[in-house]
């Protein structure tokens, strides 16, 4: 088969990979649908992260089971699939406790398995599937074309908007505001109007992003950045913060921005990747009783809520996706995103 693979800074290459088969029991095999490129993927293409050794990449994608273990249970070949972007066991207590992304027998995408095997990056033509019944969700049937885009939004970025926004307490007669216009913080718009905000404030100065938050719901969009973009908000809601903000970037400027916009006793849902040191300060969350939860997004939690919306029209976080390629075009789709080119970038096989 033919997949992504991550050499270094700048260097996607859409090359020959061995064709994945059933390794255990407990394993499928999943011709890709769709997959996409993850603004966290870009941090390894802009040189965050150690180099290393050349691996498959991403994280999230959708397909067609081909082909399944003798143990798996919960789907079968032929079935239409949404694969969250942790494997996880969905059985251990962590899971049980609504937390799979802290799975007892976690594994990742394009890692090891547990028995040491390589486990293929999402970006490719195929997927060998550990964990198959903790991992995947199946469809009740296989969906139409148009609905693609939003099942894979599900596999990552509208679960982790939801999770920053339970996070900060989202619900009827609250005041929001977004930090952050990437994917993730579109799909927290989208989030918090569907969990019954009274207010959606989004940050965003880049035209083609507001767009799509105003689509989602957000009743004002603030421009500016920093200790102005809060004061913008506090003025919008009558000299006071934000009842919950829903921080969606990582970095220190990005949560100080996210505290300064909090009202006292407000709430603070963070789901962005603290790569480039975001930072909690302590002080101002004591003296203001700002209350901070979130981290990684356990979206396979969430599946089960939000894919019936998906499947019948009442959500649809599927317009994140701006732009649409041919999997072979991947080092474009990366080069797109990391040029803010493109909001969330979808690849066809």
């Amino acid at each position: 088969m033919q997949a992504t693979m991550f050499y270094g800074p700048e260097d996607i290459r859409w090359e020959h990979r061995p064709d994945p088969k059933i390794e255990l029991p407990s394993d499928v095999v999943v011709r890709v649908t769709a997959a996409c490129v993850c603004g966290s993927d870009l941090w390894g293409f802009r040189g965050f992260h150690p180099e290393g050794d050349p691996r498959p990449i991403g994280h999230e994608f959708v397909g067609v089971v081909e082909e399944a273990g003798a143990g798996v249970a919960t789907v079968k070949a032929g079935d239409f699939v949404v694969a969250p972007f942790v494997i996880s066991d969905n059985t251990c207590v962590n899971c049980r406790n609504g937390v799979q992304t802290s799975c007892l027998h976690r594994q990742n995408w394009g890692g090891l398995d547990l028995h040491g095997r390589q486990i293929d990056g999402c970006q490719g033509e195929y997927v060998r599937v550990p964990l198959a019944d903790g991992t995947l969700v199946a469809t009740p049937g296989q969906p139409g074309k148009e609905l693609i885009p939003g099942l894979l939004a599900l596999s990552d970025v509208m679960g982790t908007g939801h999770h920053a926004a339970l996070a900060a307490g989202v619900g009827p007669g609250r005041t929001v505001a977004v930090v952050g216009d990437g994917a993730v913080g579109l799909c927290a718009v989208l989030a918090a109007v569907r969990l019954g905000a009274e207010r959606v404030i989004a940050c965003s100065s880049h035209a083609d992003r507001q767009a799509v938050a105003t689509r989602f719901g957000a009743t004002d969009v603030v421009a500016e950045r920093g200790d102005d973009a809060a004061a913008v908000v506090r003025d919008l809601l009558g000299d006071t913060g934000a009842d919950c903000v829903l921080e969606c970037v990582g970095t220190e400027a990005s949560m100080d921005q996210a505290m300064a916009t909090a009202r006292p006793g407000g709430r603070i849902g963070f789901v962005g990747v603290p790569v480039g040191g975001s930072q909690v300060r302590i002080g101002p969350m004591f003296q203001r009783n700002i209350a901070v939860g979130g981290g990684v997004a356990p979206v396979r939690a969430y599946l089960d809520e939000l894919l019936p919306e998906v499947l019948d029209g009442r959500l649809d976080p599927g317009p994140v996706f701006d732009l649409e390629l041919p999997m072979a075009q991947v080092a474009d789709a990366y080069r797109a995103m990391h040029e803010r080119r493109s909001i969330k970038t979808l690849l066809w096989p």
